[in-house]
């Protein structure tokens, strides 16, 4: 007697490591499982991954997750696959192609945040095509057409040698399945697939330099594209299957980006898609607003059609670098030596260490903020990603003194916090200036899962921020995904509805609302200091 699947499966590639969850039918996260993979750093910008130990890492975690939790490989109803925006190369027989010429091919996926095609970007800005309209007016050198003009113009021979060039989502669900189709989502998203009008625009390649791929109809990066959610292939290879510990055939959902998959599992909770911004705070951060109707944000990515949410408009913006920005800002501070060894006595992450003291020391977190009182911080390390479009914007530190103790560095990391909280306040302003409005503030990744942080960042933006029950919703996002390919759900608005719940609300104080209007300012007027100097 064939069992009924009761739990469907969500695999998150990040930055840093590979995460799969098992579920139950209700959203309930069982078991999960981590591992970490290397990422090696290169000059001029250069940042690369492997894609065979990227996926060595999938198949364990899914192993693992699955013998946590007790589930049997029958009783998995699907598969969904997230990843980082980054681009994976491979030859004719499906093996890696070196993206550098100084690299070796296990080296073969240039990561979203390297920024080596930052002068093919500008290159490309330049034409003022129609298409990049739909990237918020400028296209980002952490999306795939710059670096595939790099590849082309610096590494020749791998740009004619190519089979496919993946985005990392698409090349697990290939992986998986041996089926090359690509999701909406990614090459909406990051490839300028248009997909309000289902088409690439071959003027565009050839006008930019990419003649090539116009010239063979697009067959090494997409000719059948499909939305997340919908099944891939035939299921799970017999290959796949053996190195998961599954059943092949088991349904494998086309994939979404990584952060896409937190606004999957987050904005079916508080009132639906249309009422709130879903916020990824993780190592990046991404702000994920779904629109009825196409609206044009300057410097905010998109309107990209039924690239998150099916039938809705979606502008993507966020932040370059977010928790990696409040890691690389503590990391300056003298104290933070001595900070991190009593994180690592008490077995915290250093900002979960100071977030927790922060609790400890004030009666409420909104009152943290008068411990940063004449220091503010513009942290952006890695450039703005919105709403300027500008890889070239650096971070900017005002305030410091010779102060040399954890209660100076706390001060720092409210700082720190704020500003990233700014950031995202200027996000969501930029687009209630052009009609989206947004009421809440929907919370996921690692980043943002302290409560100290939700505060800050409601009374930073002025607006309540949202946390759902599941504790890893990028993974649920995933998840989500397998639960439509399985026909646990009919679709994935369906699904999203009844797998995502609300846990708590944090509401903006209203005793520090004037104090962080004027820290707001501040903040915009060092941005503004920042590109004057830098000019």
């Amino acid at each position: 007697m064939k069992s009924t699947p009761e739990t469907v499966i969500g695999v998150d590639v990040g930055s840093g490591s590979v995460r799969a969850g098992i579920f139950d039918l209700s959203g309930r996260l069982l078991s999960h499982a981590t591992q970490k993979i290397a990422t090696v750093h290169r000059s001029g910008s250069r940042v690369e991954q492997s894609s065979s130990e990227i996926w060595q890492a999938v198949c364990h975690c899914i192993r693992e997750a699955l013998a946590r939790s007790g589930t049997a490989p029958q009783g998995v109803a699907g598969i969904g696959f997230d990843a980082t925006c980054s681009l994976v190369v491979l030859d004719e027989d499906g093996e890696p192609l070196a993206v550098s010429p100084d690299g070796e091919a296990e080296n073969n996926i240039i990561v979203w945040m390297d920024h080596r095609a930052t002068d093919q970007a500008e290159r490309i800005n330049a034409t003022h095509h129609p298409v990049l309209d739909y990237v918020g007016g400028k296209i980002s050198p952490e999306m795939e057409t710059p670096k595939l003009l790099w590849l082309k113009e610096n590494h020749r021979e791998v740009y004619d040698r190519a089979w496919q060039f993946f985005d990392l989502a698409d090349f697990l669900t290939w992986r998986a399945t041996g089926d090359v189709t690509r999701s909406i989502c990614t090459l909406t998203c990051k490839w300028t697939w248009l997909a309000h009008e289902n088409r690439w625009d071959p003027d565009y390649f050839r006008t930019v330099g990419l003649d090539e791929l116009a010239g063979e109809d697009f067959v090494r990066i997409g000719q059948h594209i499909a939305a997340p959610g919908t099944p891939c292939g035939e299921g799970l290879t017999e290959q796949a299957a053996r190195e998961m510990g599954l059943l092949p055939g088991t349904p494998v959902a086309v994939g979404l980006i990584d952060a896409h998959a937190g606004g999957i599992g987050t904005l079916g909770a508080g009132g639906g898609a249309l009422n709130n911004l879903a916020y990824v705070f993780g190592t990046s951060s991404c702000t994920m607003t779904s629109a009825a109707n196409a609206v044009f944000v300057p410097g905010v990515w998109g309107p990209y059609f039924s690239a998150m949410v099916p039938g809705l408009w979606l502008i993507e913006g966020g932040q370059s670098a977010a928790g990696a920005a409040i890691d690389r800002l503590l990391s300056f501070h003298p104290a933070a030596l001595k900070a991190r060894q009593l994180a690592q006595e008490s077995g915290l992450p250093l900002p979960v260490y100071l977030a927790d003291r922060l609790l400890q020391t004030f009666a409420t977190a909104s009152e943290a903020v008068t411990l940063a009182a004449g220091l503010h911080v513009v942290p952006e390390f890695l450039g703005n990603r919105a709403p300027f479009a500008d890889p070239h914007a650096r971070a900017t530190i005002c305030g410091l003194g010779m102060e040399n103790d954890v209660d100076n560095l706390m001060a720092l990391y409210v700082a720190g916090l704020c500003g990233i909280g700014y950031g995202l306040r200027q996000i969501i302003d930029a687009q209630r200036e052009c009609g989206v409005r947004t009421e809440n503030i929907v919370i996921s990744g690692g980043a943002g899962q302290h409560p100290f942080v939700r505060q800050l960042l409601a009374d930073t933006c002025g607006l309540p921020v949202l946390a759902t029950r599941c504790s890893e919703p990028v993974l649920l996002g995933s998840a989500i995904l397998g639960a439509v390919a399985g026909n646990i759900a009919p679709s994935v608005t369906d699904a999203m509805k009844q797998f995502t719940h609300v846990d708590k609300y944090y509401y903006p104080q209203a005793n520090y609302h004037s104090l962080h209007l004027r820290r707001y300012e501040a903040y915009k007027q060092l941005q503004r200091t920042a590109t004057i100097i830098r000019e």
